[in-house]
């Protein structure tokens, strides 16, 4: 197994070298960097790729009814997964297009659950009836949330407190592995929100993008997924006790469209809820956070009862995604539908159709990942009524070679 790890790696470096998005992180061997700059993409290079990736698929085969220990069985099962997504995206580089729930299957090891109109018609009626003023649902949401933005001046004190609570609260119950750390910077341009790009030795740089407002819920979100206990813990934990300890070479290359990346958004989602439970978050935002961003506390019961109907709207995203890559829709028709049934304004939706168009399917890791990862907690114990387990059950997915498709 550890000789097929090793051709994997080199595998996924050699497709990133024609995939700028492919490899998220890498933090192994150097000498196993393709020595030059790829040229263009062509059927020899995709005849030896394909031929790589099914050699390897052979070799894993071959190995599949040896008796193993349930964690080499995990990691048997999570390569594999991980090989299928790398034959996908040679097929996608060499021109084979697929529908969206074709890509979602073979990059992420999913189904895409389909939400219709009607599912989004009742919750926009729901917050029709709440919010303040006159004119549609979205421009009315919009309003609403203005009075939450946090000025840009204060956005750094803001996250810092923001970053030390999720830390805190992690630190109370899973190890962090020695000289961890991170640094954050605010960019422009881009097309996500934020972004935690690891860079191995237990380091991130974490990148929020400031272009569209920041309101006073996503600290916590972006503090909680980019950092503790998300995306900068998950890769320090797997580089920590798969890596260095068990020295399984394949967790020192981490591929963004592969099943990892659901396992990855989708309990770096579900650990803010993790780290904050029931009514946890709120307090600490109304005493801490609202004040240091020069806001109202008194008005946050009524921002977040908006916000907890508005999550139902994030599956409009899908939907988009779907119709679009599909070719159903054209770029205008995707963007009125995430005004519509996102309640986005122009700007923001013109943004999420950016995302779409560079990481395609990519957006579904978000919403079902983290229906996948809180089903699965859940189911085995991890309720509210029992934070220690969900605790536990967390720490082991974050440390552990996981699938979505052994999570159901």
């Amino acid at each position: 197994m550890n000789i097929i790890a090793e051709k994997y790696v080199k595998l996924a470096l050699n497709i990133g070298n024609y995939d700028k998005d492919f490899i998220d992180a890498y933090y192994g061997p150097q000498d196993w960097r393709p020595k030059s700059k790829s040229g263009e993409f062509n059927d020899s290079i995709y005849q030896i790729l394909n031929q790589q990736v099914d050699s390897l698929l052979d070799e894993m085969e071959s190995l599949s009814v040896y008796n193993a220990a349930e964690l080499e069985k995990l990691r048997y099962r999570y390569l594999y997964k991980q090989l299928l997504a790398c034959k996908t995206r040679i097929f996608m580089l060499n021109g084979v297009t697929l529908s969206f729930e074709e890509e979602a299957k073979a990059l992420y090891d999913t189904e895409v659950p389909v939400h219709n109109e009607d599912f989004f018609k009742q919750t926009i009626e729901e917050l029709n009836k709440i919010l303040p003023g006159k004119g549609s649902v979205t421009d009315r949401l919009l309003s609403f949330k203005d009075k939450f933005r946090i000025p840009e001046e204060k956005l750094k004190a803001v996250f810092d407190a923001a970053i030390k609570e999720c830390r805190n609260r992690t630190l109370k119950n899973m190890q962090l592995p020695p000289t961890e750390n991170f640094s954050v910077e605010y960019v422009r341009n881009k097309p996500w929100g934020a972004y935690n790009w690891y860079k191995g030795n237990f380091f991130s740089v974490i990148q929020v993008n400031t272009d569209l407002p920041i309101y006073i819920d996503r600290a916590i979100d972006l503090a909680a997924h980019e950092g503790y206990p998300g995306h900068h813990f998950y890769n320090a934990l797997l580089e920590w006790n798969l890596y260095r300890k068990k020295e399984w070479v394949e967790f020192s290359v981490y591929l963004l469209f592969s099943p990892q990346s659901l396992i990855a958004e989708g309990t770096a989602n579900y650990g803010i809820e993790v780290a904050f439970p029931g009514s946890e978050r709120i307090k600490f935002e109304k005493e801490v956070l609202f004040p240091l961003a020069g806001l109202n506390p008194d008005e946050a019961d009524a921002y977040y009862k908006v916000l907890d109907l508005q999550k139902n709207l994030s599956y409009a995203g899908n939907e988009a995604a779907r119709n679009f890559l599909n070719g159903k829709w054209n770029e205008q028709q995707t963007v009125d539908w995430l005004i519509k049934y996102s309640l986005r304004s122009r700007e923001s939706a013109a943004k999420y159709l950016d995302f779409i168009k560079q990481y395609r399917s990519y957006v579904i890791n978000y919403n079902v990942g983290m229906d996948i990862v809180k089903n699965y907690i859940e189911k085995n114990g991890g309720t509210d009524e029992n934070p220690s387990k969900r605790w536990e059950l967390f720490k082991n997915l974050l440390s552990t070679p996981q699938t979505p498709g052994g999570l159901k």
